[in-house]
């Protein structure tokens, strides 16, 4: 194989390798962050202390619980009570009761959307959960607090959709595609790395080429995480709109965004090591001595002496 038909296939294989680092990169972290329970849990938690976390619960909580007192009263409460129930709704947000329920909805939604994403008999249905024992949990910590009427709050066995027959279906089909890719991505990456560096005819440059690919896409995902959110954080309906949204789109990319600047900073570190050692890093090369131009002069006769 001739120089330049191994030059231009070590390009090929270098840019492949490059442009799937970083889709390997969101694959992996889709199946192993937010598709585990655990992890998820563990992102979300943090977010009970944030504020607009917290002003957002109470709103929601705050409008529920006005909603059951109009029920109870058979007719609209007045201003004055509504002012209550959402100043109440608010000290809710910073009690342990609160935290301990905003863990236990987070799993057991999150539970519920994982394991209707992994049935394929599940086709055709929305996805709902029972917040009831939520509910109930949340209730007995209040009473142990010894919140007035804690024991009043009624517990209801009612299936919350969480998400609509449609949005699961195509949710199902992305997560057996994620399955896949997270596996087969990062080997792929590998694979035409490592080929393209060896069928290159200056592995040295090859090196710094599949470093500097490698930092690109790493920067590429950053950007990609960026314009996500802005895009995510637009399109969400009304009542889950605002700074709330960005903190939970915040806590769950962190984990990719680190990866995403792992993956700058070990392309980066690649090719500058591989730029030092060719630049510093060679034996010095041993010139043979310069044969001396022009004719050689012919040696003089000596004299001998009788």
């Amino acid at each position: 194989m001739s120089p330049r038909l191994r030059g231009a296939l070590s390009a090929v294989l270098i840019v492949l390798a490059s442009l799937l680092a970083p889709c390997a990169t969101l694959a992996g972290w889709a199946m192993h962050g937010p598709a585990d329970t655990g992890r998820y849990v563990a992102a979300m938690a943090p977010l009970a202390d944030d504020p607009d976390v917290r002003d957002a619960a109470a709103d929601r909580l705050g409008a529920g619980f006005a909603g059951f007192v109009d029920e109870a009263t058979a007719g609209p409460v007045s201003g004055t009570v509504r002012l209550f129930v959402r100043d109440a709704a608010r000290s809710f947000t910073r009690t342990e009761a609160f935290h301990e329920g905003w863990d236990a909805a987070n799993r057991t939604v999150h539970a519920a959307v994982l394991r209707a994403l992994r049935d394929d008999g599940a086709a055709g249905r929305a996805v709902t959960v029972d917040l009831a024992p939520v509910t109930e949990r949340v209730r007995d910590r209040l009473a142990e607090e010894h919140v007035p009427f804690a024991r009043r709050i009624p517990v209801r066995h009612t299936a919350v959709t969480v998400l609509p027959a449609h949005q699961a279906d195509r949710l199902r089909k992305g997560y057996r595609v994620l399955d896949v890719a997270a596996f087969w991505l990062p080997l792929a990456a590998v694979v035409f790395a490592v080929t393209g560096i060896a069928v290159a005819a200056c592995r040295r440059r090859a090196v710094t080429a599949a470093g500097i690919g490698t930092a690109l896409g790493g920067a590429l995902l950053a950007l990609a995480v960026l314009v996500g959110r802005r895009l995510t954080v637009a399109e969400l309906p009304g009542p889950v709109d605002g700074p709330a949204a960005g903190a939970v789109y915040d806590a769950l990319t962190q984990t990719l965004r680190t990866a995403s600047w792992l993956l700058v900073a070990l392309g980066l570190t690649v090719a500058l090591a591989s730029w030092l050692t060719g630049r510093y890093g060679r034996p010095p090369r041993h010139r043979p001595p310069a044969e001396p131009h022009g004719e050689p002069v012919p040696p003089r006769p000596t004299r001998t002496r009788l």
